[in-house]
Formats: C-alpha cells, sequence, structure tokens
C-alpha cells in the first residue's frame, strides 16, 4: 500500500492510505445503490461503514475519517 498526504482545507495534512477491496457483486450493488439514495460517493459509504466497524468493536480506537468529519460538518451547518 502506498500513502499520501492530502490537504483538504490547503492547510491542514492528513496522511491516507489507499487500499483495494473486492467485494462481491450483490454487496457492490447494495453499497452503489446507498451510495446514490444518499448523494455520496461509494468510498464515503464504505468509510462510513468501517467507522461504525470501529466503534462496535474496538470504541476506545481512534476514530475521525473522511465520512465522520464531514457527516459533523454537516450537522454543524
Amino acid at each position: 500500500m502506498r500513502t499520501q498526504t492530502k490537504h483538504h482545507d490547503g492547510s491542514a495534512q492528513e496522511r491516507t492510505v489507499r487500499a483495494s477491496i473486492s467485494f462481491p457483486e450483490n454487496q457492490y450493488q447494495v453499497l452503489e445503490r446507498i451510495a446514490a439514495e444518499n448523494k455520496v460517493s461509494l468510498a464515503w459509504v464504505v468509510r462510513d461503514a468501517i467507522d461504525g466497524y470501529l466503534k462496535s468493536r474496538w470504541p476506545l480506537f481512534p476514530q475521525g475519517t473522511d465520512a465522520e468529519d464531514a457527516q459533523q460538518i454537516g450537522e454543524r451547518s
């Protein structure tokens, strides 16, 4: 896996890691439908699902992915 630095607001740096994931076709179709219904990217849906999984399985694990951050920003607007 390669790591890269992204600039989200021009000043803050966030280190991200790209991963390639294979899904069974039926799961992929469900994820695409969820993304379309919520007007977000499929990647956002996957990150949000991972956030939920980590919170439920390891609640003391540090959180803070793009999906969670975007949701919090949207709630404040």
